[in-house]
């Protein structure tokens, strides 16, 4: 089995099932290393006579996507590939250039293996020329590509609302958890318990032994 290389490929819908017209960029050599960041943000509470701030949940961003790629056109990596103008802008095009049909620069697929999958849009795109031919043209390039993941407002929607307190959720009790804790797991917000109690006529919130299943209502915000 030969080596497997990566492929970087350019879609016009935000749900990456249109790709643009043409081949997938495939890299000259993988990456020596990948850096795939998550973050959680919490808005840091100072609760009334403590001294220790509490973290509440706030939101997730996106993950980041980073890594650094080499394009060397000496010939010696590939004798078909000896062009650093074509190479930098099939890359441009796909990832960089602004695509008049959707009014904005490409969404990008990333691909390698089995393993790494990511749907993204270009944040970053430095480029640093390290080998020169005697009349200056470049041959060899280093380029550092930054993207941030991205998911159609549909798909961020139908993620949401699987914790969202405006849609009912059946929920299986475990035994020895509270119904504060409950409210807390489904919803990542525990002062929903007494709605939750009302609805299924409970008169214990900390002790459910004998329940199975609540019902977890739609919750009415207020105004």
């Amino acid at each position: 089995m030969g080596l497997e290389l990566m492929k970087i490929t350019g879609y016009t819908d935000e749900n990456y099932q249109q790709a643009i017209e043409g081949k997938p960029y495939e890299v000259m050599m993988n990456p020596e290393n990948i850096k795939w960041a998550r973050k959680i943000k919490y808005n840091e509470e100072q609760p009334p006579d403590s001294s220790t701030a509490s973290q509440k949940y706030l939101n997730t961003p996106s993950d980041t996507l980073s890594f650094d790629i080499v394009i060397d056109c000496t010939g010696i990596v590939d004798k078909t590939r000896t062009d650093m103008y074509t190479e930098i802008t099939a890359l441009e095009t796909i990832i960089y250039t602004y695509n008049g049909e959707i009014h904005r620069p490409n969404y990008v697929g990333i691909m390698w293996g089995k393993s790494l999958t990511f749907n993204g849009v270009l944040e970053t795109f430095d480029l640093s020329y390290t080998l020169f031919r005697p009349d200056g043209s470049p041959l060899r390039a280093k380029i550092s590509l930054g993207f941030a993941q991205y998911m159609s407002a549909s798909t961020a929607q139908k993620l949401n609302k699987r914790e969202s307190p405006d849609v009912t959720h059946l929920v299986d009790v475990v035994q020895g958890i509270s119904l504060p804790q409950l409210c807390q797991n489904t919803w990542n917000d525990s002062s929903y318990y007494i709605q939750v109690a009302r609805y299924n006529g409970l008169n214990k919130f900390r002790n459910l032994k004998g329940i199975e299943r609540l019902i977890f209502p739609p919750i009415i915000q207020p105004a």
